[in-house]
């Protein structure tokens, strides 16, 4: 992971933080295990730009388990371009573990 990049992409994509889902109804949950975070500022970062991703409803990631759980809307994204998104965009490598348990209400 190339990290100012990543440094930089975080900062901008904090700027608008939650536009990306207001409104956005959660239809799918995915949680996936992360190889690559070195510090708690990954995981925050990598929160920041997906909740700028389309149809991104909630991402919660976590440094010291390696985890990030993000809830969608179906309709305007899948579990496909978010892996992809994670991978390509912010460089950090994941493996999909299933359905996210539902939120805490």
């Amino acid at each position: 992971m190339d990290r100012r990049n990543f440094l930089q992409r975080m900062t901008a994509a904090s700027t608008g933080l939650g536009a990306a889902g207001a409104g956005a109804a959660e239809t799918g949950q995915v949680r996936f295990a992360v190889r690559g975070f070195t510090c708690v500022t990954c995981a925050v970062g990598l929160e920041a730009m997906l909740k700028q991703q389309p149809g991104v409803v909630r991402a919660q990631a976590s440094y010291p388990e390696g985890r990030v759980v993000i809830g969608f809307d179906g309709r305007r994204t899948n579990v496909s371009a978010l892996r992809d998104f994670i991978q390509q965009t912010a460089g950090f490598t994941v493996q999909e573990e299933g359905p996210a348990a539902p939120p805490a209400s």
